[in-house]
Parts: C-alpha cells; sequence; structure tokens
C-alpha cells in the first residue's frame, strides 16, 4: 500500500487555508444526526457516519436497508481470535462503503467493571490486555476497509446509571492500568483516526473538556492525531471542549461548536490557533477517508481487501465464541438421539443482538430451534415447547402480522411508507427519509394479522402521546397515554396499555395504529419511540412449564434456551439483578429433574446467575450471538464445530459474591474504590471463588501442557515465551494458551499475553508467545510513569486463570523501583 502521507497533508494545509473563521468552526459541529458540512469550493464532501459495534446501520433507522448482524463484542473477545476480529473489521468497512459511510462509531473498550454493567454486551471484557487486542485488531480491519473507526467511550464510562452527569472517582494508578489501557494499545498499534469522548466526567473534569486527558495523555503522551469527537449531545460548552481537546461535537445543527463557537474566538475567549488546529483534526480525517479533494486515501479503492461474505463470517465468529462451561460424562456433543426437546421462548424468539447503538436490521435470523432443525436429519425427531416466556411486557407484532409504516405532515399530505418486519418504530437522531424535526406529525402503521388460534388475543401500545387502535371494523383504544415520572426516562422504556380483541384462526382482520407524534420540550434530535405488540391467548404459565417437563421426560435430550430481554439488559440503564428474567430459572431446575442428559443454553451480554449449573448435564454461552447464531450453535451441539470461546468476564456463583457492584452513584459521584482490583483480579483476593472464572471454556478434546522455555528479549518486549502442548484427545481441536505474570510484591496473576493453537488427535504444536514489557509494570503515581515493580516474574501458563499447567520463573535485567 503506498504511502501519500505528505500528500494528504498538503491537501489539509491548502484546504484549511483557504477556509475563513466561519466556515472552519462550521465543520466542527454536526450538520445532522450523523454528517458534517460539505464545502464544495475546497473539494469537501460531506463526512458520514454511522453507529457500528456488530452491523453498519446507516444513517436511516430503518429495515429497508438490511445489515449483516455480527455477534456482540462480548462474542468478539470471547473467540480470543485477533485475527478474526481485523476480519470482521473489514466486513464492517465493506458493508459501511455499501451505505456510504465514511466513520464507523465502534468499537467499545470500556470494561467490564461490574456484572451489573447494562450495556457490556457492547464492550469486549474485563481485562484491559484482551479488550486492546482485539479493539486493535477491529480497528486494523475496518482502517484497512478505507472506513474511520472509532474507539469509545473515551474513558471509564464502564457503566449506564447516571452516565450522561456521573463523575467517575478513580485512581491515577488504576485509570492508567486498567481503563487507559486498551484505548493506548489501540492507538499505539491500530492508530485510529478518531475517538470519541464520553458523556461522564473523570475526576470532576467532564470529559468532552478533558484536557489532561485529551491533550496531555491521548496526544501528547500516545500521539494520537486524529479527530476526537463527542458523544452524541455530550458536548456542554464551548470554551471548555475547544480548549480541553475536542474536535466535533456532535449532533447537530445544534451544537457548542459553529456559528457559537466563531462567536467566542471573536469575543477573544477561545484562541483562533485552537480552531485551527481543530479544523487540521477533522480534515485529516476527511482526507483519510477519501472526501477532501486532491488528498490521497488512506487505501486506495484498488487496494481494499477482497470480498467478504458477511453470512459466512457472522457463522463463523458466532461459532468460535461459543463457550462451553460443563460438560459432564460428555453428553456433548450429540451422538444418534431419536428424539430432541427444544425448550424456551428464546429458543425459537432469538436475541440475536443488544439494544441501542448496537441496533441494526439483519435480513434474517436464524433462531436455536430452527438451526438445529435444519440441521438434523429426518431420523431425529425435534419437540418444542415453550416452557416460560421471561419477557414483561407483551413483545412487538410479528408472527402473523404483514405490517407497513406510513408517516404524514401536519397538513395530512403523505412524507413517506416503508415495510415494518415487526410492530416496532425506533427512530434516534433521524427520522426515515430525512423527514425534519417539527415536519413528521402523524404515524400510522397499517396491515393485516392473520392469527394462529382462536381465542382472546392481546394487543398492547407501548408508548406516549396520542394513539388510536383499530382491529376490523371497531376502534378499541383512541386517548392519550401519559408516563409517569421522568418523562425522558417514559420514552426510552414507553407505558404499555394492553387490549384484549376476540380473534378466529386463520381469519385475516385489518389492523391500524394511528399516532400523533409527541416531542419532548426543546429535544435537540429527532426521537420516535413506540411499539404494537401483540400476544396469543393465554396460556396457563404453569401449564407451559408442565408441558416443557413433560417434553423433556419424553425425549432422549433436552435443550433449553435461556436468556435477558433488552427490558433487563440494553443500553441506557444498568442492570438490578444477575438473575435470569421470568421463570426461566425454574424451567431449568424442572427440565433437569425431568431429563438428568439436559443441555442448557445461556444467551446473555454478561453473567447471570445459574443455581442449577451444577446439575445440568452441560452448559453453553452464546453471548447475543448475531443473525446467524442459531446455525452456529446447532453446528456445536452435534459436533461439526468445536465450542472453542474462553470466557473474556468472570462469571460469579451468586450475585452478592461479585467483588465488585457498585454501579449507582452518590450524590452524582461513583467512586472506583476497588482500584486495580476488578475482574478476576479482585477474585483472587475475595473470599469467595467464581465457580467460572476468566479464561475458562471445554472442548471436545483435552491438552498436555508438555513444556514452557523462555528467551530474553529487550525493548518494549520481555521476551519470547515457547510453549509446547499435545492434543490428547480423540479428535482435531483448537486450544487458547494463556500466560499470566505475577511477581514478588503484588502475587495476583494478570494476563501478559495469548495464543491458539490447532491439532489433529495426538499432535503436539508449539506456540511462540511474546510477553510485553508493560504486562509487567504498573503505573507509579508519584513519578507518573511506567515502572517495574521488581526484575523476579513467574510466567504462568495454562487453560484459565486459576487453571496453571505451566510455571517458568525469569529474570529481568533493568532499573525497577
Amino acid at each position: 500500500m503506498a504511502n501519500h502521507e505528505a500528500e494528504r497533508e498538503a491537501a489539509v494545509e491548502k484546504a484549511l487555508a483557504a477556509l475563513d473563521l466561519d466556515a472552519r468552526c462550521r465543520l466542527l459541529a454536526g450538520q445532522d444526526m450523523w454528517t458534517l458540512s460539505a464545502i464544495p469550493e475546497i473539494g469537501l464532501d460531506s463526512l458520514v457516519m454511522s453507529d457500528g459495534p456488530i452491523g453498519v446501520r446507516g444513517v436511516h433507522w430503518s429495515p429497508e436497508d438490511p445489515s449483516i448482524a455480527l455477534p456482540s463484542p462480548t462474542a468478539l473477545a470471547a473467540t480470543w481470535d485477533p485475527a478474526l476480529a481485523r476480519r470482521a473489521g473489514q466486513l464492517l468497512a465493506q458493508e459501511a462503503r455499501r451505505k456510504g459511510v465514511h466513520m464507523l462509531l465502534a468499537p467499545t473498550l470500556n470494561l467490564h467493571r461490574s456484572p451489573l454493567g447494562g450495556r457490556h454486551f457492547e464492550c469486549y471484557s474485563e481485562d484491559p490486555l484482551l479488550t486492546g487486542t482485539v479493539g486493535a485488531a477491529y480497528v486494523t480491519g475496518v482502517q484497512e476497509g478505507g472506513v474511520a473507526a472509532t474507539p469509545k467511550h473515551f474513558v471509564a464510562n464502564d457503566s449506564e446509571t447516571d452516565r450522561f452527569t456521573v463523575d467517575v472517582r478513580v485512581s491515577q494508578r488504576a485509570l492508567h492500568e486498567l481503563y487507559l489501557a486498551p484505548f493506548q494499545a489501540v492507538v499505539e498499534q491500530a492508530g485510529p483516526w478518531a475517538l470519541m469522548a464520553a458523556y461522564n466526567s473523570v475526576n470532576g473534569t467532564t470529559m468532552t473538556e478533558h484536557g489532561a486527558l485529551q491533550n496531555d495523555i491521548l496526544r501528547a503522551r500516545w500521539g494520537f492525531d486524529g479527530a476526537i469527537v463527542s458523544d452524541w449531545t455530550a458536548a456542554r460548552d464551548t470554551v471548555g471542549a475547544a480548549s480541553g481537546g475536542l474536535d466535533i461535537a456532535m449532533p447537530g445543527p445544534r451544537s457548542v461548536f459553529g456559528s457559537t463557537l466563531a462567536e467566542a474566538v471573536r469575543a477573544g475567549r477561545v484562541p483562533a490557533e485552537t480552531v485551527e488546529r481543530m479544523t487540521r483534526h477533522m480534515l485529516r480525517l476527511a482526507a483519510r477517508v477519501g472526501v477532501l479533494a486532491d488528498a490521497p486515501p488512506v487505501v486506495a479503492a484498488d487496494a481494499l481487501p477482497a470480498p467478504i461474505d458477511g453470512e459466512a463470517l457472522a457463522h463463523a465468529i458466532a461459532q468460535r465464541s461459543i463457550v462451553l462451561l460443563r460438560n459432564e460424562n460428555d453428553v456433548l456433543p450429540l451422538g444418534r438421539v431419536r428424539r430432541i426437546a427444544v425448550i424456551g421462548q428464546a429458543a425459537d424468539q432469538a436475541r440475536a443482538l443488544g439494544g441501542g447503538s448496537a441496533q441494526v436490521f439483519p435480513p434474517h435470523t436464524v433462531s436455536p430451534l430452527e438451526g438445529l432443525r435444519a440441521l438434523l436429519d429426518e431420523q431425529t425427531e425435534v419437540v418444542y415447547a415453550v416452557g416460560a416466556d421471561p419477557r414483561i411486557k407483551i413483545p412487538p407484532a410479528k408472527a402473523g402480522f404483514d405490517l407497513r409504516v406510513n408517516l404524514f405532515g401536519a397538513d395530512g399530505n403523505p412524507l413517506g411508507e416503508h415495510p415494518l418486519p415487526e410492530g416496532s418504530i425506533e427512530w434516534i437522531g433521524e427520522f426515515p427519509d430525512g423527514i425534519a424535526v417539527g415536519e413528521l406529525h402523524r404515524v400510522v402503521v397499517t396491515g393485516t394479522f392473520t392469527p394462529r388460534v382462536t381465542g382472546t388475543h392481546t394487543l398492547a401500545i407501548a408508548g406516549v402521546g396520542p394513539f388510536q387502535l383499530t382491529v376490523g371494523d371497531k376502534t378499541y383504544f383512541d386517548e392519550a397515554i401519559v408516563p409517569d415520572g421522568d418523562p425522558v426516562a417514559a420514552f426510552l422504556a414507553p407505558p404499555e396499555v394492553r387490549i384484549e380483541v376476540e380473534l378466529d384462526a386463520a381469519q385475516p382482520v385489518s389492523v391500524i395504529l394511528r399516532h400523533t407524534v409527541t416531542m419532548l420540550p426543546d429535544m435537540p434530535i429527532a426521537f420516535e419511540k413506540f411499539a404494537l405488540g401483540h400476544q396469543e391467548p393465554n396460556i396457563d404459565p404453569d401449564a407451559l412449564i408442565e408441558e416443557a417437563v413433560a417434553a423433556a421426560a419424553a425425549a432422549d435430550i433436552a435443550v433449553v434456551v435461556v436468556a435477558t430481554t433488552a427490558e433487563v439488559e440494553s443500553e441506557s440503564f444498568d442492570r438490578t439483578s444477575l438473575s435470569l428474567p421470568g421463570r426461566q430459572d425454574e424451567l431449568v431446575t424442572r427440565v433437569i429433574t425431568a431429563n438428568p442428559r439436559t443441555v442448557v443454553v445461556v444467551n446473555t451480554g454478561s453473567p447471570v446467575q445459574m443455581p442449577w449449573a451444577q446439575d445440568a448435564a452441560a452448559i453453553l454461552l452464546t453471548w447475543f450471538p448475531g443473525q446467524e447464531g442459531g446455525a452456529a450453535l446447532a453446528d456445536v451441539l452435534v459436533g461439526r464445530a468445536e465450542p472453542s470461546g474462553r470466557l473474556p468476564t468472570t462469571w460469579p456463583a451468586q450475585q452478592d459474591d461479585s467483588p465488585v457492584l457498585n454501579v449507582t452513584p452518590t450524590k452524582g459521584v461513583l467512586a472506583y474504590e476497588e482500584g486495580i482490583y476488578i475482574g478476576y483480579r479482585a477474585w483472587q483476593r475475595h473470599s469467595t471463588a467464581p465457580p467460572f472464572w476468566f479464561g475458562h471454556g471445554l472442548g471436545y478434546t483435552t491438552w498436555e501442557y508438555e513444556a514452557a522455555t523462555f528467551t530474553p528479549a529487550t525493548g518494549s518486549i520481555l521476551g519470547t515465551l515457547t510453549v509446547r502442548v499435545r492434543n490428547t484427545g480423540d479428535r482435531p481441536g483448537r486450544e487458547t494458551i494463556q500466560t499470566y505474570i505475577a511477581h514478588a510484591r503484588q502475587p495476583d496473576r494478570r494476563l501478559a499475553a495469548f495464543a491458539a493453537v490447532e491439532a489433529e488427535s495426538g499432535a503436539t504444536v508449539e506456540a511462540a508467545i511474546p510477553i510485553p514489557r508493560r504486562a509487567a509494570e504498573s503505573w507509579d503515581e508519584t513519578t507518573e510513569n511506567w515502572v517495574l515493580p521488581t526484575t523476579s516474574y513467574d510466567l504462568l501458563t495454562g487453560r484459565s486463570v486459576a487453571d496453571i499447567r505451566l510455571t517458568t520463573t525469569i529474570q529481568l535485567e533493568g532499573p525497577h523501583a
């Protein structure tokens, strides 16, 4: 790949010199929700951004242009496979180019500090090295595709409660060793072209104004030369943000930058040189992605990676990410079975992805039930039972519904029409077809519903404002839904009204839901969220469980799929409990009693309690596995693929056992009192051991760790550890070799490096694993630098942080504290 850095910088300086103050400031504010302004006079096209941790939604929150939905970031981390993460990045860049997107707002590098964090499915891990390694590979892949990656949320945005205003108080040592570490790794290893500043404050200063972290650490110390963009609406003060290192304030058109910034410069409150520097960063970003004339993009069109099959990659990641926690008596992989009982609402209606910024509209989703039915031959009978529905609210209308959404202005003129795959509207930041805030007046959902059964069906309206629901020739609801309490919270989690309707099976009936758009006062962005829900005639919950138990008892093996729901695990709120919602734990316990050969599939983005764990024959974790998750799970269940995932986060037995739980600020402050001891670092000092440690994961073969030898080096690498392992099982396998480091003054081990190997049955294989110097270092708060606390270390190599097979003592040379 040719290096045209000098040409790009020359084009940037030429464009910068041609811009007056007002034009410069206009470029630093969002033009709208997802774009920056174009300036044709200097050959600058509009730069387009999109959410995109697991898929590229584009600028329209609409299912009309589907997006490949990869497994969640936690799933990607569970692969412990940087090469696969790089491929994921390349695929997402391919999707971004298809949708005209230049800048992907991902990856999320915040840590799993507490298992109660509500957005952990969008983050990688509790460990900074694993997070940084996977994140750097992802960023590399995205930018190899000519699209800017935007690591976020810088920094310490590790929970959701009061995330807009919370002040995180954290020691400098913990800040550098844990929370800054993944960002530093990504900046130094992958060179991202952009980075997102978080909502929260750190030690008293809001991040969009945090000069000590953005100017001094990120830019001066680490060498970041890209553009810093705010999280949406996070920039609050013009002077503070400009002087604190922020370059771009999103979204627009209302912004603390733009004309407001120009006025601050003319008033002498912001130096013109500061705006010049900010604009240079923005233009450099534009040059790199190819929207600035005379600036060769970093990746030329003929140098892009070869096209990637998105469905195949989604399948591969989902397959590789599955963690086998338990497998008693080798119940997995499944042998020849006559009848298999598949149980659980989540088996039939899969939760493929998390909510909020991670949401995309995939072309299809393969459920576990569909995956198994497609893979098993006709000699195996698959029996399905719901067992228990964990959802609190009635789910959006889908099965049997054929719906469209029509948009109208205040004068009744039509503004647009779109298909609606399910009865859910969620437009954040922009209405479809570019309809402006204030222009959209009414949304009408129309279509037909063909019931599967006769009886009393329940329809639900979840939303805020005036609604009218008509089924057939009768209007069942016509009034405004008024929220109690915080109106913002009501828009994010709207109240629900239920209506009962008598319907006959196989008899189509028309359905019309009219809604008058209700905007919050002074809302800076477009926002509309409501749903038409449907539930079939009620069945006694006890009867559902009894039906599942009977199905399990009559089967050779039972597969129960349990999951969290968007009501308990999603963006914008933290979890209050690690229990599975609804009666799912009861369901699992009853099924295990009826059939000891029960496999439990747990589909969550982060840990849950499993009170039945020691009784289950096998437990698999699937991490919101994307659109192909059901097919990948089926492959693993029948043994076409091995479950080679490893835990990226420690799983406790009970919520109260967890050493770090606090995610709720006190008087606006969230104190990280645990210091550097989160995740497995904290568990090593805890009185109760977790059942499933960081790094744990079984496979379908066994491994013997035969030897480890260390060859010293200098510079940023301490040396290379060569590890020899042998596949002692009867089938091919993949093993993730993990090396932890411990030293005399601080015996707690922490991840130093890892590598994966593959070998046939009986074969021996070696892995040469570089050990970075940073793995041995600690942050010294007095000197404000990295130091070696000692020169004597143990390298502990094995299958998890608690399953060490080989110990190698090393002696280092050089200064130490």
